[in-house]
């Protein structure tokens, strides 16, 4: 990756914490990750510059909008019981998404259960 491409993922990221409401040392952490898989480091970049989903990155059969899908459920759980921390953030929401892919890297197992059995809806012979 050159120097000036890093540095506009930098920016961005800043910037996609900051409006997520996230510290320096959650961006620092975030930022190290990201730079460390090539793999989100390209579907991050492809959303930096096309605002879109790259979709070719998967972690055992999962992508971005996976995640971002899982994710939304959860959200609308969470408005369900009137915990609106996300409501009306999409950096918050993006910025998880690329975390959660992240964190995915290093323990697929984990998450991978997490997202076939933690929908946050309940609806009829959900398990």
């Amino acid at each position: 990756m050159r120097d000036e491409e890093k540095q506009r993922a930098y920016d961005w990221a800043e910037a996609l914490c900051r409006h997520a409401g996230e510290d320096e040392a959650f961006l620092e952490k975030f930022f190290s990750m990201l730079t460390a898989s090539e793999g989100v480091f390209r579907e991050f970049m492809y959303y930096l510059e096309k605002q879109n989903f790259l979709g070719e990155y998967k972690v055992e059969g999962y992508d971005l909008i996976d995640i971002m899908v899982w994710q939304m459920d959860h959200f609308k759980a969470q408005l369900d019981r009137d915990r609106q921390s996300m409501k009306e953030n999409g950096d918050r929401m993006l910025l998880m998404a690329f975390h959660t892919m992240l964190l995915m890297e290093q323990d697929p197992i984990y998450y991978v259960n997490l997202m076939q059995t933690e929908t946050g809806t309940d609806y009829p012979d959900k398990y």
